[in-house]
């Protein structure tokens, strides 16, 4: 074991327990609070109580080499209670950063799915909220597969360890810097989801385009009538063809994104 984690877990065991207590709740509001939203491991899909159980092992993990960061038990309880909350809006922050990089596949299967006229095929988000549509579930249920298969989760669990670095514990919240993060991090989530929902868009415009050619040309025929289930089904098609590609294009923003994540950078 390298010299300083030895001072380190000197240092942990030798402090009282109600220091030792006080920092190990200071790392869970981070940890916990953060692994509640990180996209692949805050899924809405995995139970509450695994993610909760994900949170103290990180802080079993991780307090060793963090508590060296972790101020000891105040006197003051509303110092305490100032420590914890600033704890927790780091956990929250860090989470929501990485997790706005998700919110582009269940934007994109929105757009997808209201340009296939899917879009009233209603059923329950839970991410989103309220009520999504089919492509947008399968978009976010792909990408989450796709970042616990390819390890891509544990970037963003690696920038919350050496997060300590860049928001030390009861250090003043930076408040400019962290809403210029998620501006910036929310316009690229934008962009991602644009770029995925791009080749529907194009697919749209090109057969709304040769409709309204038949119409022109056999105005006789309810030509938009007809070929609403046509529309549905090239669009499908033209779904499954491109979500290899989509996919992959997510998995390659995914990581971007978090490696400028706060402490990777």
């Amino acid at each position: 074991m390298p010299i300083g984690a030895d001072a380190a877990a000197l240092a942990l065991f030798g402090a009282s327990p109600a220091t030792l207590a006080f920092q190990a709740v200071l790392a869970f509001a981070r940890l916990g609070a953060a692994v509640m939203l990180l996209p692949g491991l805050g899924e809405q899909e995995i139970p509450v109580m695994l993610r909760l159980v994900l949170g103290l092992a990180l802080v079993a993990l991780l307090l060793p080499g963090i508590a060296p960061t972790l101020p000891p038990a105040p006197e003051a309880p509303a110092e305490a209670v100032r420590l914890l909350l600033l704890e927790l809006l780091a956990g929250l922050f860090l989470g929501g950063l990485a997790r706005l990089v998700a919110y582009a596949l269940g934007i994109a299967g929105q757009a997808v799915a209201l340009l296939l006229s899917l879009a009233t095929v209603l059923v329950p988000d839970p991410v989103l909220g309220g009520q999504g549509t089919a492509p947008a579930r399968l978009l976010m249920l792909g990408g989450a597969v796709l970042l616990l298969g390819s390890g891509l989760y544990a970037v963003p669990l690696r920038a919350l360890a050496e997060s300590y670095a860049v928001l030390p514990p009861g250090a003043p919240w930076p408040a400019g810097a962290a809403a210029e993060l998620y501006t910036q991090a929310a316009g690229e989530c934008l962009a991602l989801a644009l770029r995925l929902a791009g080749p529907f868009v194009l697919g749209a415009i090109l057969f709304h385009l040769g409709l309204g050619l038949l119409a022109r040309l056999a105005p006789q025929l309810q030509i938009y009538f007809l070929a609403v289930p046509g529309q549905i089904l090239l669009g499908l098609a033209l779904f499954a063809l491109l979500f290899p590609v989509l996919m992959e294009l997510f998995g390659a923003a995914a990581a971007a994104a978090f490696a400028a994540l706060p402490g990777l950078r």
